[in-house]
């Protein structure tokens, strides 16, 4: 019975509908391989399975009595502690919101349920999202699948570790430095950071107002390119809410794609030098598109060097004030290490002219790295300099800045898996594009998927 998780939304939700499995049995489904699974890698940190079969048996019956269905209509789902759901405790990673049901849904998740897609339970992540190990002092660590000894990456990584032992169809993460694409790289599953303003992060953890806001992008996380494309086309689109969320930009799919594509690369960005089984696998894929009649030729972006400095300057120039107002207004009074670790940090203590120096080397910045798009439509770079490291060694900050760049530029960017390295770790390759332009970096995605139809197992499944 568990097998219909394997296959993808579309075809999950098409099941439904033609009656090939109720939507009782395919949540008991979902629910029978979290008890297998979550034991070892400790991804799901709340569930409620009475309310999860209700909610079910009420799919089941709007179908049986010829009611309109959406797209998602009896298809299981997991979301990230870090959005809201009005009926499951929603912690956001802290001590304070232990038992905290916040009332009403995350925009996001108010779409998905529309859709007709029902809750499993959340996700785990490190506290207010701001680690790239997922840890917390209320749930503790989630395990990579391919190797418990190894970090899922945070910030979405029960989501990612989640899904790739199949136990839920998708996810919706979110992403402010890489927390979507890096745990999609660290266990094998594809992943979409959306252009910024593309969908709302209203009821997100991290506020969607302030200096931050522009860098953190709720996006799907799934086995399949084309599942992440049918959900981001659900879920985008302002809620009148989010002040950063921009209206009139329409997506398109993947398919609706009929020119050739001008495609930049690299396998280094000149601040992190990634492993030489990343250089090979990304490589493979560089030579397996170019063996398939498409056009690729090498690229850095000129102003990418400037990342580490605009992106710890951006998140410094508060002087920990998102922090310490999350941690008041949660009332916690405990922080995680993570946090801890960020509050100990000398206060930059920026004057207003240093702060307006700021922002504007950062616009100088997206407007230098826009020019990419005079002369490609995509590029193609690592995630990361590394594979999954070890539960809580110290990360080098220079090789998340693979990610950091295009929360910054605000471009979307995809990830899908290329290959293992020596040690059986996942590793992935991301696929970006201007801003809005989706569908190319989709394309492209899909068509490295297509070539490869790589879909790696965790070591941790029986």
């Amino acid at each position: 019975m568990t097998a219909i998780l394997d296959r993808s939304i579309r075809d999950i939700a098409q099941a439904v509908r033609d009656q090939e499995i109720t939507a009782v049995a395919l949540a008991e489904a979902a629910l029978a391989r979290i008890d297998v699974v979550n034991p070892h890698i400790n991804a799901v940190v709340n569930l409620n399975p009475e309310l999860t079969l209700k909610y079910a048996a009420k799919a089941d019956a709007m179908l049986a009595a010829g009611e309109p269905l959406g797209a998602l209509h009896g298809v299981p789902m997991t979301i990230k502690d870090s959005l809201d759901t009005f009926d499951f405790v929603t912690t956001w990673g802290t001590e304070g919101r232990a038992d905290f049901r916040p009332g009403r849904d995350a925009t996001c998740v108010a779409r998905l349920r529309q859709a007709g897609s029902i809750l499993l339970g959340k996700t785990n992540t490190p506290e207010f999202t701001l680690s790239f190990q997922t840890d917390n002092n209320l749930f503790g660590r989630t395990s990579n699948p391919f190797n418990l000894t190894r970090t899922s990456g945070g910030s979405s990584g029960g989501a990612a570790a989640l899904i790739a032992c199949g136990a839920t169809p998708f996810d919706i993460g979110t992403d402010t430095g890489g927390s979507i694409r890096l745990p999609a790289h660290f266990c094998g599953i594809a992943g979409i950071k959306p252009t910024s303003g593309r969908v709302p992060a209203t009821g997100n953890a991290l506020p969607s107002d302030g200096l931050w806001a522009p860098l953190t992008q709720p996006g799907p996380m799934a086995k399949r390119v084309d599942d992440l494309a049918l959900l981001l086309n659900i879920i985008a689109g302002p809620d009148w809410v989010d002040p950063n969320a921009i209206t009139g930009q329409s997506l398109l799919g993947p398919e609706e794609l009929d020119s050739p594509l001008r495609i930049g690369f690299h396998l280094s960005n000149g601040l992190a030098e990634p492993t030489v089984d990343i250089l090979n696998a990304i490589q493979t894929v560089v030579d397996r598109l170019k063996q398939a009649g498409l056009n690729l030729t090498h690229h850095v972006p000129e102003g990418i060097e400037m990342t580490p400095l605009i992106f710890s300057r951006i998140l410094g120039a508060d002087d920990h004030e998102t922090v310490l107002d999350l941690l008041e207004r949660c009332n916690t009074h405990s922080p995680s290490a993570a946090i801890a670790r960020n509050l100990a940090q000398p206060k930059p203590g920026f004057s207003a002219a240093e702060l307006s120096q700021t922002l504007a080397v950062w616009d100088g910045f997206k407007s230098s790295m826009l020019r990419t798009f005079e002369h490609f439509d995509v590029l193609l770079s690592p995630v990361n300099a590394k594979t999954a490291i070890p539960h809580g060694e110290d990360e080098q900050m220079l090789d998340y800045s693979y990610t950091m760049t295009y929360n910054l530029t605000g471009w979307p960017a995809v990830v899908v898996p290329c290959g293992l390295d020596s040690e059986g770790l996942p590793i992935g390759i991301q696929v970006i594009a201007a801003p809005f332009h989706e569908h190319q970096c989709l394309r492209i995605a899909q068509e490295i998927q297509n070539q490869l139809d790589f879909f790696p197992i965790p070591s941790v499944l029986p």
